[in-house]
């Protein structure tokens, strides 16, 4: 009887250390994701079209718009919706000022709605690794 609770008391213990192994790795994956401020030091305004030219983005990665609510919004848009400027109907518009995006492997497209703003180039389309 003593071997049969040692066994038990070894699996319980091997159980425990390979959640908190599980946990770890997890963790880690977390950590090596980035955050990129969208605009840089401007944030997310005018003129942005081209900020994410030459960065490495990877699905996971958190894309940070930082914009003054009042005068601007978010929206995750469609290929079609960033090349017309158009969001769908029941699209989800953000209004934060500070939004957190996490990136989805492939194509992400993003853009204000606001009358004029995607059409001067607040917008951006994101390709993730």
């Amino acid at each position: 009887m003593m071997m049969s609770g040692r066994r038990e008391q070894g699996r319980g213990s091997a159980m425990v250390a390979a959640a908190l192994l599980l946990l770890l790795l997890s963790h880690c994956e977390m950590a090596r994701a980035a955050v990129y401020t969208v605009g840089g030091a401007a944030g997310w305004t005018f003129n942005v079209v081209g900020w994410p030219q030459g960065k490495r983005f990877k699905a996971g990665d958190v894309l940070l718009f930082k914009y003054n609510p009042t005068i601007h919004n978010l929206v995750v848009v469609s290929k079609a919706g960033y090349n017309t400027c158009s969001v769908p109907k029941g699209a989800r518009t953000y209004r934060s000022g500070n939004d957190r995006i996490v990136l989805r492997k492939g194509q992400n497209f993003f853009l204000c709605s606001l009358p004029g703003h995607c059409q001067s180039g607040m917008k951006i389309a994101v390709n993730a690794a």
